[in-house]
């Protein structure tokens, strides 16, 4: 039985275990949150490393991709090097990838039409590839990067404006600590709503779901929801919330959907390589060998 681990600097309080088949393998996947405590997650790494086949960083990034850039998180590659032996992903090669299958996905097997939607993108440069499928879909879209990332309240509305940003913040930001613009440990837990008329105004929320939960207004009414790492009680909030379809780019497991940093190790140990000689290709080839479909649910 193969064993993937994700050590998320999130809320113990989201932690699971469960055993299921995956591509035609026994898989044992465990979520364990350490609230926040770097020093935590560092030690758990190197108790792993040797023990499992693959890590996923949780409540965190590795990388950010800024159209073909990419840049990595000083914080996050230190955590990351405590691991000698077995493979450590973040689940961003899967955000770059996947994602962006999600909307052809949605056009061709529900006949979703997103011409001319209003399209809310919590952080763009978390979710790149759905950014892009987004906008090429026709939906106008905001990116709400400096508005949920750094508070700023200053919308942007097309991709080239996220690109610039993008490769003017990302250099700087990497730098930092990911606590100061992404919520970890119990901030997860925290709803604090911020910038409601952006949500009110799209009928499409898209992105990261901590970003959704922490900052979302009371009513999200008729919305469709586009996200991951939703549990069945963050399920049976946005249907108090009046989500209408909520869409995890990652497939249902034990009845809740994984963060992107799970999927990615399942599919790494799937692969039996180390994820430096796996190309974009290769993941394309393993998700679809696997058979991962997006998880489509009608809430209301």
């Amino acid at each position: 039985m193969k064993q993937v681990v994700s050590i998320s600097l999130g809320s113990s309080n989201r932690n699971s275990t469960i055993i299921t088949e995956f591509g035609g393998q026994q898989f044992q996947i465990k979520r364990i949150g350490t609230d926040g405590n770097k020093q935590v997650a560092a030690d758990l790494i190197r108790e792993l490393d040797g023990q499992v086949d693959a890590i996923g960083l949780g409540g965190t990034d590795l990388y950010i991709y800024a159209g073909k850039k990419r840049y990595t998180f000083r914080e996050s590659a230190v955590l990351a090097a405590n691991a000698k032996i077995t493979p450590v992903v973040d689940g961003s090669t899967i955000k770059n990838t996947l994602e962006r299958r999600v909307i052809p996905y949605l056009i061709n097997k529900y006949g979703f039409e997103f011409k001319d939607k209003q399209a809310l993108i919590v952080c763009a440069v978390d979710r790149f590839g759905l950014a892009e499928a987004l906008a090429g879909a026709g939906c106008k879209t905001v990116f709400g990067d400096l508005m949920f990332g750094l508070g700023l309240p200053i919308p942007i509305t097309t991709l080239d404006s996220l690109n610039r940003l993008a490769n003017l913040v990302a250099p700087v930001i990497t730098k930092l600590p990911v606590s100061l613009f992404y919520p970890t440990g119990n901030k997860q837990t925290q709803m604090t709503p911020k910038f409601a008329k952006y949500f009110h105004r799209a009928s499409i929320v898209a992105g990261d779901f901590h970003f959704i939960r922490r900052y979302m207004p009371d009513t999200m009414k008729d919305k469709l929801i586009i996200t991951n790492t939703v549990t069945q009680e963050d399920e049976v909030l946005l249907k108090e919330r009046g989500v209408t379809t909520l869409v995890t780019t990652t497939p249902e497991m034990g009845g809740r959907s994984f963060g992107t940093n799970l999927l990615e190790g399942m599919l790494t140990a799937l692969s039996g390589k180390h994820p430096a000689q796996l190309t974009v290709e290769n993941y394309i080839d393993l998700i679809e060998q696997a058979g991962i479909e997006p998880r489509f649910k009608k809430l209301t």
